[in-house]
């Protein structure tokens, strides 16, 4: 599959491509489809990686997304911002947790744990 991280992105069409994916990985985990679910996952740390690598790393342009009204979007956007927003990014991963019966809240929960255990350091 051709890549659609554009030559020279900039960051707005970073924050874009994150939320598509996020969407597409929602919808990749509602039909089971790990395989698509695991290419999309590549393709996402990919565009996290090229925000982090700008100047003044970029990834607190996925803070707002913390609000986004998709719950998958809110936990990848928490997830990506971690480093760069800990205290916006855990309340947003507990408050996932909070939202019962959702892959998004067990994932979330998850994270919280590996965090808490020390298993996961945001870099």
């Amino acid at each position: 599959m051709k890549s659609r991280i554009p030559q020279n992105p900039s960051v707005e069409e970073l924050v874009a491509l994150f939320v598509t994916i996020a969407l597409e990985q929602e919808e990749a985990n509602i039909d089971f489809d790990t395989k698509r679910f695991n290419r999309l996952f590549w393709e996402m740390d990919k565009v996290e990686g090229l925000l982090k690598a700008m100047p003044g790393d970029k990834r607190s342009a996925l803070v707002p997304l913390l609000q986004h009204p998709n719950l998958e979007v809110r936990l990848r956007a928490a997830k990506s911002t971690l480093a760069v927003a800990p205290e916006a990014a855990r309340a947003t991963l507990e408050a996932l947790t909070r939202i019962t019966h959702t892959p998004q809240a067990f994932d979330a929960g998850m994270c919280l744990s590996a965090l808490d255990q020390g298993i996961f350091k945001p870099t």
